[in-house]
């Protein structure tokens, strides 16, 4: 995984001839619960000038092409972020970036930036590329916290009321673990870590669908064929719904 960070990451500055202010990963992979299968690789490269077009293009398909050149190295996929110039990313006003997700990369003029994003590469961003301090991104102040994680309630109610055979859809459980330690910490931990605290703290009246998507979590491609762990995932949604009401309650203070 490393050899594939350094690699992804001289490419990078390559394509943009060496005008990169700095590099940095953060997400799971930071906090020791990468996974390969579930996990991604979360990033974000700093610009010193402005993308141009053909550098713009050289970059959107850079996934892909190392894939190709290294077929067998799962990694490259795991990439997900964003490349833009460093003044447009703190202003918001951007000329153009390229962005990596799940669904596929684009060029484009706009994002906005995730404030869970934010407030882990404020604590917890480590740079692998430049010489830049992580003070340079700011922490959110705790009410943008607070409202990212309202607006994350209601995602949960919006789309997970059904599951589907995606080792996602139990990760809803380890996701609403994690908000409500945030809640109560003002802090930011892995997956597994909310999880464990969760069956630590005695969190949720029925503890077994957590422990269940702790053990998806530790070994996730030995999970996604099975028909057995299909069929509990596809059934999930009124469980995530039952966690989502202990998040409902933490909430509640803040309404």
């Amino acid at each position: 995984m490393n050899e594939a960070i350094h690699r992804m990451t001289d490419k990078i500055v390559s394509i943009m001839d060496g005008k990169v202010n700095s590099i940095w990963i953060y997400g799971s992979i930071v906090l020791n619960d990468f996974q390969l299968g579930w996990s991604d690789i979360d990033f974000i490269a700093l610009t010193e000038n402005e993308i141009t077009e053909k550098q713009a293009r050289d970059l959107l398909m850079l996934r892909q092409s190392m894939l190709n050149d290294e077929a067998d190295n799962q990694y490259y996929r795991s990439f997900e972020g964003i490349i833009a110039n460093i003044n447009e990313y703190f202003t918001g006003n951007y000329t153009r970036l390229v962005y990596w997700g799940t669904s596929g990369q684009r060029i484009t003029d706009s994002y906005s930036r995730d404030v869970f994003s934010s407030f882990q590469l404020s604590r917890y961003g480590r740079i692998v590329y430049g010489n830049a301090d992580r003070s340079i991104f700011r922490e959110p102040p705790r009410q943008e916290i607070v409202d990212a994680i309202k607006g994350h309630y209601e995602t949960i109610r919006k789309y997970a009321q059904k599951t589907d055979e995606r080792l996602y859809s139990c990760g809803w459980l380890l996701d609403i673990a994690r908000c409500i330690y945030s809640l109560r910490y003002n802090d930011v931990i892995s997956k597994t870590q909310a999880g464990i605290w969760a069956l630590n703290v005695k969190l949720f009246e029925d503890e077994k669908p957590l422990q269940k998507a702790l053990e998806i979590r530790k070994n996730p491609m030995a999970s996604k064929n099975s028909e057995e762990i299909k069929t509990w995932l596809r059934e999930l949604g009124p469980v995530v719904q039952q966690y989502a009401d202990v998040l409902d309650k933490e909430l509640s203070p803040y309404r």
